[in-house]
């Protein structure tokens, strides 16, 4: 039996009834709008030139950046942020997300129509797992470099962002191709990276830690807020929290579970609830991160358990 997704009206429709809806009404036409990611940094004219090729195909579309600072090569937080931020812009925004360490190899080059009629461009290396587990998509196709592809760019290997995902992106935002003239059609399933489901066992909450909240350094895991709720956790009970990386335990104390960062001295480590309705692990104004050298993404997991029992 096919999956429902929810559409426009909000009735429900097959996910092939959806994607009829989307190419029918193709709202990335009314949007004009791409939103770019990637490990570019800003202190180069590499986005800038992004910007340019999709200025070149026409100059109405509207231009904005996500963020450029993913770390190097960090597939994982590529994947994260991107669906970070996703969710809030309007159906029909095209986002073009750029973390290739691949760049120049055989790993293909897609454009993804989701379920929420977001369209991704990008290289399928794993950069689209947050996207198809929360979200889901719809369509995937590989890029024709053949059509889509800036002119008098083949002898270049190494950007495909400005080459080939900027001027695709650009050309479905101003209605120059449709969906299917991107290229062939794959099947709906990316390249996936590892993910630890967030679960209850045996009396015990498991997760993965997602990403850090940068600035500051709190651990942002996958664990919601609900699975602290079935164990009957009230702020200020008492968790043992447990870390690994590839199995080896880096970091095992007991926190609080506190309701604000005020709840604990300063520099005081505590469990918490984040923006996004996740776990997070804290310090009050300092780095949990830095000073526990704790990482993110493949292979960091998380251990809750409550130690105060009702």
């Amino acid at each position: 039996m096919e999956e429902k997704s929810p559409v426009w009206n909000n009735s429900v429709m097959t996910d092939r009834q959806l994607l009829e809806e989307y190419k029918a009404k193709k709202p990335w036409l009314e949007r004009k709008t791409i939103v770019f990611l990637s490990d570019f940094g800003t202190v180069d004219g590499a986005v800038s030139a992004m910007h340019g090729v999709a200025d070149q195909v026409d100059r109405t579309i509207k231009l904005e950046d996500l963020t450029h600072e993913i770390p190097q090569f960090n597939i994982w937080e590529a994947s994260y942020r991107l669906i970070q931020a996703m969710t809030y812009w309007a159906k029909g925004t095209i986002f073009v997300c750029v973390c290739d360490p691949g760049v120049g190899s055989e790993r293909k080059s897609v454009a993804v129509l989701t379920k929420t009629g977001h369209i991704v461009v990008t290289p399928d290396n794993g950069t689209l797992t947050h996207v198809a587990r929360e979200i889901g998509i719809l369509e995937r196709r590989e890029i024709s470099e053949a059509v889509n592809r800036l002119k008098n760019s083949q002898r270049s290997y190494t950007f495909h962002g400005r080459d080939v995902y900027a001027y695709t992106g650009a050309r479905l935002a101003s209605g120059t191709i449709t969906f299917d003239e991107v290229g062939l059609e794959l099947g709906k399933d990316p390249v996936m990276l590892e993910v630890e489901e967030a679960r209850l066992e045996n009396g015990a909450i498991l997760g993965a830690i997602d990403i850090l909240d940068t600035r500051y350094g709190s651990l942002w895991t996958n664990i919601p807020d609900t699975l602290l709720d079935n164990v009957g956790a009230r702020h200020g009970d008492v968790f043992h929290v447990e870390i690994t990386h590839q199995s080896m335990v880096v970091y095992g104390y007991d926190l609080v579970y506190a309701k604000s960062f005020n709840d604990v001295a300063r520099d005081d480590a505590l469990i918490y609830i984040n923006s996004l309705l996740n776990v997070g692990i804290a310090l009050n104004q300092g780095s949990f991160a830095e000073r526990y050298r704790i990482g993110t993404g493949e292979g960091w997991k998380i251990k809750l358990v409550k130690k105060n029992q009702n």
